[in-house]
């Protein structure tokens, strides 16, 4: 039977992290960061000095965001380590949810602020595109 608890914490907490995972994956919207990049670059005329700016402001991102998606890692196994210590939702489970909503909601702002740093160095037209395609990027169905 402790084999059986045993396999069933591990279990758990591999479930655990691989939803917080998701989340954080889901809440950073990787997908309309990405797009959001292909979009000024492939769909806006910027100029070379735009260009120069966009690079630097995507190279100190990256590390921003490597940086916070430790974080999140990070958390998540501190979800998994309680799960596993606590076999229910006790007071160190909740304190380590709370943790990775925490990571996450970094993640989320900083990648907030990124988006209305790119915006800064347009056109106002240019501005005016970039404004609708983050617009449908946040409220698009994820499903389509």
């Amino acid at each position: 039977m402790k084999k059986l608890h045993i396999a069933l914490a591990v279990l758990l907490a591999a479930l655990a992290g691989c939803l917080g995972a998701l989340a954080a994956d889901r809440w950073a919207n990787h997908d309309a960061d990405t797009g959001l990049h292909a979009f000024v670059h492939d769909e806006l005329t910027l100029t070379n000095e735009q260009k120069q700016r966009l690079e630097t402001l995507e190279a100190r991102f990256a590390v921003e965001r490597a940086r916070l998606e430790a974080s999140a890692r990070a958390a998540n196994a501190q979800l998994a380590q309680a799960m596993e210590a606590e076999h229910e939702y006790g007071p160190r489970v909740g304190a380590a949810i709370d943790e990775v909503h925490a990571r996450m909601g970094d993640l989320q702002k900083a990648t907030v602020r990124h988006v209305f740093d790119m915006r800064a160095i347009l056109e106002p037209e240019q501005q005016r595109q970039f404004d609708r395609k983050v617009s449908d990027a946040l409220t698009r169905d994820p499903r389509d």
